[in-house]
């Protein structure tokens, strides 16, 4: 680490500071850098790349050589975005698709920059199958309301009859459901399935 006056960070650096301790926040452990990659839609050596400039200028540092080894040691003077509510609905599978049905049963307040634009909801995960995407059983995810998505995202979907929450993977005119658990197969979409995007997953919050 610098000794001295901290040095100044670019844009692309405050930009990746700023997800690491929004995801940090929102989450309690640090987000990898194939998450950092995803988020900001680049490839992961140049997250590696922002993220050793700020290890380098005293920002953050490597706790270890596992995946979530990073730790915040100076917070900028970017202040935390307000805190708005969203509401609660239901309970989604994250293993076998369960029904839920959209009553709304509570709210949580979330930091408005995890939020950004649009209309939000928040409903509890059943199941183990995102738990490699560190979503657990009994996790609250914060969920963007939108009908379309793009491949990699991570979404609500009403499937059948029945809501899940998976990655969408689409290559070419295959669709998948994919779980985030090297245990379990993905869900191929054919033409029988009625499939409805329902969301796009934002945040994730864990039991306490």
């Amino acid at each position: 680490m610098p000794r001295g006056k901290i040095k100044k960070i670019t844009p692309p650096q405050q930009e990746a500071f700023d997800e690491i301790c929004r995801f940090i926040d929102l989450n309690g452990y640090p987000p990898t850098m194939q998450e950092l990659a995803d988020k900001f839609g680049i490839t992961a050596p140049s997250v590696v790349d922002r993220v050793n400039q700020l290890i380098y200028k005293g920002y953050i540092e490597r706790t270890g050589r596992t995946p979530r080894s990073l730790r915040v040691l100076k917070r900028t003077e970017n202040r935390p975005g307000r805190l708005k509510p969203v509401p609660i609905v239901g309970t989604v599978a994250a293993g076998m698709p369960i029904f839920a049905e959209e009553n709304i049963c509570g709210e949580v307040l979330v930091d408005s920059r995890t939020l950004g634009r649009g209309e939000h909801f928040a409903c509890e995960v059943s199941g183990e199958s995102m738990i490699c995407a560190g979503i657990k059983d009994g996790s609250l995810i914060i969920v963007r309301r939108q009908q379309l998505a793009q491949s990699g995202d991570i979404v609500v979907a009403f499937l059948n009859g029945e809501v899940t929450v998976k990655r969408l993977r689409i290559n070419n005119e295959r669709i998948e459901l994919v779980p985030e658990n090297s245990k379990l197969e993905p869900i191929i979409i054919s033409n029988d399935d009625e499939l409805r995007i329902l969301g796009r997953v934002v945040g994730c919050k864990h039991k306490s």
